[in-house]
């Protein structure tokens, strides 16, 4: 009679600590909540030309500063040991969506009296290296976020981002009017990366020559880091070849360096709408 209490008594027992595990996992792997960030993108940012570039309503969101500096205290409010609890793709969506509210709070303090955010800082200071955003235990720059906690992680490795954090200028690949998450980055980022090369505007093929976005010059060491197999800028390229309109014969000449690349121009206009 005991060892049937017992088992019994084991039956319900072993469903509750399974469920309490789970809901422990889950709650260490949940998303952080960006849906404010997401609702000023909604709200303020504009696709144009086919969704492969966009304007940000700045104006707009000056009216709406008191939720943009509710969203970044919310994400200054994240420690070290909460977001590396945290699977890659959420932890990257994070950084990226702190980096393009932080750009956007950057501008709102010069704004409407600036024609380039290069104005901030004046002419020997850099906008991107203003220590102003508190994140993960430090207030950081912009740059320390792209160039330290992103890319000089080595954590990521993924090319993409380039697409994704948004600089407030025209020659810049869109700001999009939604937030990134965990669960939906891969899509995010290869929708950015394939709208961004399908503007001719900044990319496009002539002749011979392929004139890509000088963000490919910039940093180009990323491109040819091994990201799912592409170990030269010609063979990233390459991969997003119908966004930039070309054929197969012509993406062959690619590869094999029959094709020259070269740059095109960057403008660092303010991406106002």
């Amino acid at each position: 009679m005991s060892r049937l209490n017992f088992s019994t008594k084991t039956l319900v027992v072993q469903p509750i600590i399974a469920l309490a595990i789970l809901s422990s996992s889950a709650a260490a792997y949940a998303d952080f909540n960006h849906q404010s960030w997401d609702s000023l993108l909604n709200k303020h940012v504009t696709m144009t030309n086919g969704g492969k570039a966009s304007v940000v309503n700045y104006a707009g969101m000056q009216a709406d500063k008191s939720k943009l500096a509710s969203y970044l205290e919310a994400t200054s409010k994240v420690s070290q040991a909460e977001f590396n609890r945290w699977n890659k793709n959420e932890q990257l969506a994070f950084l990226i969506n702190v980096y393009n509210a932080g750009t956007v709070d950057l501008v709102l303090t010069k704004y409407p009296n600036i024609k380039s955010i290069k104005d901030i800082g004046g002419l020997f200071g850099s906008p991107w290296k203003q220590e102003f955003i508190p994140l993960l235990g430090k207030t950081r720059s912009l740059d320390d976020i792209e160039h330290n906690l992103i890319r000089g992680s080595k954590r990521y490795n993924d090319p993409r981002i380039h697409f994704a954090v948004n600089c407030a200028s025209i020659g810049c690949p869109a700001l999009q009017d939604d937030a990134f998450t965990g669960k939906g980055l891969d899509s995010q980022l290869e929708q950015a990366t394939a709208k961004f090369l399908a503007d001719g505007s900044r990319n496009n093929l002539k002749g011979n020559t392929l004139r890509v976005s000088p963000i490919f010059k910039w940093y180009k060491s990323d491109f040819e880091s091994n990201w799912r197999g592409t170990k030269d800028l010609e063979g990233f390229l390459g991969r997003y070849s119908s966004s930039l309109g070309m054929s197969k014969a012509q993406t062959s000449d690619l590869n094999q360096g029959k094709i020259k690349i070269s740059y095109t121009d960057y403008n660092w206009n303010l991406n106002k709408k």
